[in-house]
C-alpha cells in the first residue's frame, strides 16, 4: 500500500490554496502547480483520514480526458511530466511524481459549469419541489435517477467559503460573465458532455452528472482563449453508474465516496469539527473504487 498524502510541502514555494483535495503552488505569474493529494471530504469537511492512490487517480483520469477531449475545447495544462518541470521543483518530486500538472494561469470564470443527463442529488430535489432543476422546466412524473429527454445545463455559483455551491439560473450567469461568454460555456459543456458520456458508455457506464470549470488565457496572438481547467470528469466531480445495474426509481451504486457517506450516516456524525477518521475497511473500499472507475475508463491497469 503507498504512503498516504495528506498535504504537501515544497519548501518556500507559495502556496496560493489548498482545498478540499487540492494543493496549489504560484511558479510564476502564469504558471502554477497542480497537485492532488489523498485527502478526501464528505458533507463539506475534510475527514481525518486518506485515500489510497486518490490523488494519483484524479491526476490520471483529468490527464486521460484532456487528451481525448482536445478536438473540443483546448486546457490549462502544460505538463505532468515531473522530468520537464521547472529546476526549483526537483527536491520535491518524491511527493509530486504522479499527482502533479504544471499548468497555465487562467483567469477562471465564477461559475460552476453542471450538466445533468439523469436526474439524482440536488437536481432531484429541486424537481420534487419546483418540478424544474435551475429553472429548467422538466415533465412531470419523473423518477429519482431517471434519464432527462435530453441533458441540461444547470449552474451553480462558485462559493469559495467551504459550503456547498449554490444552483443559479442561466440568466444569473448571463449577468454575471455577459451573454457571450455565458452562450460559450453552455455550448461547450454540453458537447463535452455528449463526447464523455459517449465514451463512458463504451466502458459500461452512465454518467449521470458532471461539472467543468472553465477559463480564460491569452493564445499565441495575445488573444483570450476559453480554456478546460482543474479537474476533469473524475469521480470527486462526476457521477458514474454502471450500467448493468442501472434501476430508476432510487439512488444508484457509484462510482465515489458511497462508502464514506453510507459510513458516517451509520455512526450519526453530527457534521461538525472535527471530521472523523474512517474504519481501515472504509478507506480500503473507497480506494477500490476509484482504481475501478480509473481501470473502467481509461482500460489501463497501471497508475
Amino acid at each position: 500500500m503507498p504512503a498516504i498524502v495528506l498535504e504537501t510541502h515544497l519548501g518556500s514555494l507559495p502556496l496560493t490554496a489548498r482545498g478540499k483535495v487540492r494543493d496549489i503552488y504560484a511558479l510564476s505569474a502564469d504558471q502554477l502547480l497542480f497537485v492532488a493529494s489523498d485527502r478526501i471530504s464528505a458533507f463539506d469537511h475534510v475527514l481525518g483520514s486518506g485515500i489510497p492512490f486518490k490523488g494519483k487517480i484524479l491526476t490520471r483520469l483529468s490527464l486521460f480526458w484532456f487528451d481525448l477531449l482536445k478536438p473540443i475545447v483546448p486546457n490549462h495544462l502544460i505538463t505532468a511530466d515531473t522530468a520537464h518541470f521547472p529546476a526549483e521543483l526537483e527536491p520535491f518530486l518524491d511527493q509530486l511524481e504522479g499527482r502533479s500538472m504544471l499548468v497555465k494561469r487562467a483567469r477562471m470564470f465564477p461559475v460552476e459549469c453542471v450538466v445533468r443527463g439523469c436526474l439524482s442529488g440536488s437536481g432531484w430535489k429541486d424537481y420534487q419541489q419546483t418540478g424544474s432543476v435551475c429553472g429548467i422546466k422538466l415533465p412531470a412524473g419523473l423518477r429519482e435517477s431517471d434519464r432527462l429527454p435530453e441533458p441540461i445545463f444547470t449552474p451553480a455559483a462558485k462559493i469559495n467559503t467551504g459550503g456547498h455551491d449554490e444552483n443559479i439560473s442561466y440568466e444569473t450567469v448571463e449577468k454575471t460573465i455577459g451573454e457571450g461568454y455565458a452562450d460559450a460555456l453552455r455550448t461547450l459543456t454540453l458537447k463535452i458532455y455528449e463526447k464523455a458520456s459517449e465514451h463512458a458508455a463504451s466502458k459500461g457506464l452512465i454518467l449521470a452528472d458532471t461539472k467543468f470549470e472553465f477559463g480564460l488565457v491569452a493564445d499565441e496572438s495575445g488573444n483570450d482563449q476559453i480554456v478546460l481547467a482543474d479537474e476533469v470528469l473524475t469521480p470527486d466531480s462526476s457521477r458514474y453508474w454502471p450500467a448493468d445495474s442501472y434501476n430508476p426509481g432510487g439512488p444508484q451504486p457509484s462510482f465515489d465516496k458511497q462508502f464514506v457517506r453510507d459510513y458516517l450516516e451509520s455512526i450519526h456524525w453530527n457534521k461538525q469539527a472535527p471530521a472523523p477518521a474512517l474504519p481501515h475497511e472504509v478507506v480500503i473500499r473507497t480506494s477500490e473504487k476509484y482504481l475501478e472507475a480509473y481501470r473502467s475508463l481509461t482500460g489501463r491497469t497501471n497508475l
